[in-house]
């Protein structure tokens, strides 16, 4: 296997960390520590006190993947959760009061999960934000965390990734293996992520294939990226349209009658 190039200071570097990672509207929901849910196109931050409480976004495996993909809880357990605790937003509570979670480790996997999420709401090209009022999550809250704090820590991902290839287009485009030849093993988290690379699955696929969170994928790709293994998938641009042609005929009134028509139609 090639070793990984390093970044060499002749490279043209964008700032990570010049792209938002916020809104005004963030910072005024702060400022009057707002509960709700701010919506973005990448994804949800939900809101108590001007506190984030939880995150989603389509684009990596929910808490309950990566809860229930690791072994730590049976889907049955979960779904037990939902329906005992979920009309009253208490299901993380319920995981620690009916002894099914312990309350520390929930906190480190909800932190987990709230910052992978985050990592894509917040992000470059996230598109406007709109807020509704007084919704709550049905897991309730685990451990608030400061807007700032996630703020800092998105930013802090996007410098990694920057580090370890610049790159970004391996992030969303469907992933293909290159014809390198490897001669020596692939590390086993990134061999996980290169078994499931068949040209048609991205990164955010592959997260929910392995329920691993989608941060963890992007780092193992860029890697393989930066090492030459994998890249993203160019599709061929479409071919141009032809002009349309008009039916050969042996009546030149028909063909007359056509061309009227069409120059009829181009005149609209």
């Amino acid at each position: 296997m090639t070793a990984v190039p390093t970044l060499s200071s002749d490279i043209p570097r964008r700032d990570p960390g010049t792209a938002p990672s916020g809104s005004p509207m963030l910072d005024r929901l702060v400022g009057e520590r707002a509960t709700g849910s701010l919506m973005r196109e990448r994804g949800t931050l939900y809101l108590a006190d001007g506190q984030v409480i939880h995150a989603e976004s389509p684009y990596t495996p929910g808490l309950d993947v990566l809860l229930t993909a690791g072994g730590s809880l049976s889907a049955e357990e979960w779904s037990q959760a939902l329906t005992a605790a979920g009309p009253q937003r208490r299901v993380g509570r319920f995981l620690v009061d009916s002894g099914r979670f312990p309350e520390g480790a929930l906190q480190l996997c909800h932190l987990g999960a709230l910052y992978d999420a985050a990592f894509f709401v917040l992000g470059p090209g996230g598109g406007p934000a709109r807020f509704r009022h007084g919704v709550a999550h049905w897991l309730g809250a685990v451990r608030p965390v400061p807007v700032d704090a996630v703020r800092r820590e998105t930013v802090r991902r996007r410098e990694l990734l920057h580090e370890i290839w610049p790159e970004e287009e391996t992030d969303t485009q469907p992933l293909v293996r290159t014809r390198l030849t490897l001669d020596t093993p692939v590390p086993r988290r990134q061999r996980a992520v290169l078994e499931h690379v068949d040209g048609t699955r991205t990164a955010s696929d592959i997260s929910h294939l392995l329920g691993r969170p989608a941060f963890h994928t992007l780092v193992d790709v860029r890697r393989l990226a930066a090492a030459g293994i994998v890249a993203a998938a160019r599709r061929p641009p479409r071919p141009a349209a032809e002009p349309a042609r008009l039916p050969e005929t042996s009546d030149g009134h028909d063909v007359a009658l056509l061309r009227r028509i069409k120059n009829a139609l181009e005149a609209l």
